[in-house]
């Protein structure tokens, strides 16, 4: 993903958004891109207060090559600053 990740290829997010309950704390969900795969991904995020998140990733919209996600699920748990980018891309929309 470049400067976004090992890839050496771009991240496009599409679409993000965040919301705050009190029995779930901070549930965001973003969509995204990587340039040469076959389908985009759904990233949903959790945190009880905002600073340990955990994820699942996801197809966004059809199933693609395991491959693939497997790859960037691998590059999301290696590069802090590309999955902190999604979180904030996330929280972006909460504070809109």
């Amino acid at each position: 993903m470049g400067r976004d990740g090992g890839f050496g290829v771009q991240l496009k997010i599409t679409q993000a958004a965040m919301s705050r309950d009190e029995t779930e704390g901070f549930v965001g969900r973003v969509l995204f891109e990587v340039e040469g795969h076959q389908a985009p991904y759904e990233i949903i995020l959790q945190s009880k207060k905002g600073k340990e998140w955990s994820y699942s990733l996801l197809f966004a919209s059809q199933s693609g090559d395991d491959e693939e996600i497997e790859a960037v699920d691998d590059e999301l748990d290696e590069d802090d600053e590309l999955f902190g980018r999604l979180v904030q891309a996330a929280k972006i929309s909460l504070d809109e």
